[in-house]
């Protein structure tokens, strides 16, 4: 069977399962279908458009700008930008896993004993006092550092071993997903609970510090304007793009997303796929903690803990489906940009940190929403 006769057996079980999905309305959903389909013009392509998001993004820019004046300045640029890019790598990574139909709470705890890991190899001096009970005293620490202090190895090998332990991660929840057919967010909540208290179990909750310059220089390099960091999302993403756009691997992804069954008669690997998502995730979590550990000079037990409702958020709001199937590199880089913004805002408004999360979530719903109501009158005009 050749890959078009796949995508098009595919296809067609997916809109038969949608038209069956459509028959039960939720009323909120009806009323927004109903206000979007009655808006003409160009309101309307604006609203449907691949780019609603990067335009939504540009008009509350231009909105907060007279209220919090700073936000327009060159060091808060500056600083904004240099929050996106670590976080667009954990939503791209995120994005994998979602086309799939699944979902990875477990990242952050990822970027945890990742951070961790590599630091022990790496530091070079240690407090007896605070890392005597860690099970590494004396095997892997000691007074003078980790086992590989003052070696040239010390930063290529500790990062090898952070995004070997972000692979090995994600292979598990691969393989709990896909060969035990356990559900994606149970499988990956646990995970997110195991390996977060996995990485201050290792360190008794303290923070791995003195580590290389050269490492450091990762995190806070810059050439030019632009810091390192921009440079690994760019090369980052161009490669997402590459796999879900230009290989029989990324249509693979969009099979098994869209509809899994019929993925599975067509002859789709789904089993290799779904490993693969989940690891590609692992990675991409793990590359994150590279940055942020870096940049924070030190492996933190912590490192990432209230970061999981910013990388889904800003998936979510890029456009990629919590259903599996949609999703593409630039939707997340709209989101994130977006979602990187309306964090920045809201610290400017001195909102208390409970009142930050509220707004955080109510939008993530609504994009949620909007999300779903565009697929359903993108589809109906299509096949009007």
């Amino acid at each position: 069977m050749n890959l078009k006769t796949t995508l098009l057996i595919i296809e067609i079980a997916s809109a038969r399962e949608k038209r069956l999905t459509d028959s039960v309305k939720n009323p909120l959903k009806a009323l927004l279908t109903k206000r979007i389909k009655s808006l003409k013009g160009p309101l309307r392509r604006l609203l449907l458009s691949e780019n609603f998001v990067l335009y939504l993004t540009l008009v509350f820019f231009l909105i907060l700008w007279p209220i919090v004046p700073r936000i327009a300045s060159l060091r808060n640029l500056t600083n904004l930008l240099s929050n996106m890019w670590p976080l667009l790598i954990l939503a791209i990574g995120q994005m994998f896993v979602l086309i799939l139909g699944g979902i990875d709470l477990s990242q952050t705890s990822v970027m945890a004993t990742a951070s961790v890991l590599g630091a022990i190899f790496m530091t070079s001096e240690v407090d007896p006092v605070l890392f005597s009970k860690s099970p590494f005293w004396g095997l892997l620490l000691t007074t003078e550092g980790g086992v590989l202090s003052g070696s040239p190895l010390a930063v290529p090998v500790g990062i090898l071993i952070m995004l070997f332990v972000g692979v090995l991660i994600g292979l598990f929840n691969g393989i709990a997903v896909a060969k035990f057919k356990m559900p994606p967010f149970m499988v990956t909540l646990v995970s997110m609970i195991f390996f977060s208290g996995l990485a201050i179990y290792l360190t008794k909750s303290e923070n791995i510090i003195h580590l290389p310059d050269a490492y450091v220089a990762i995190g806070r390099g810059k050439i030019g304007f632009f810091t390192y960091s921009f440079f690994i999302a760019g090369l980052l993403a161009m490669l997402a793009q590459l796999l879900l756009n230009r290989t029989v691997i990324g249509r693979w992804f969009y099979a098994v997303g869209k509809n899994i069954k019929a993925a599975v008669i067509s002859g789709v690997p789904t089993t290799r796929v779904i490993l693969l998502g989940y690891m590609l995730s692992g990675f991409c979590a793990a590359l994150a903690a590279i940055l942020y550990s870096a940049r924070l000079e030190g492996g933190r037990p912590t490192l990432g803990q209230n970061l999981l409702l910013d990388i889904i958020g800003a998936a979510v709001i890029g456009g990629i489906s919590l259903f599996g199937g949609k999703g593409k590199v630039h939707w997340a880089l709209f989101g994130v940009f977006f979602f990187t913004l309306l964090a920045n805002a809201l610290n400017m408004l001195n909102l208390s940190f409970f009142t930050i999360n509220i707004v955080k979530g109510a939008v993530i719903l609504l994009a949620a929403l909007i999300d779903v109501t565009r697929i359903r009158i993108l589809a109906r005009t299509s096949t009007s």
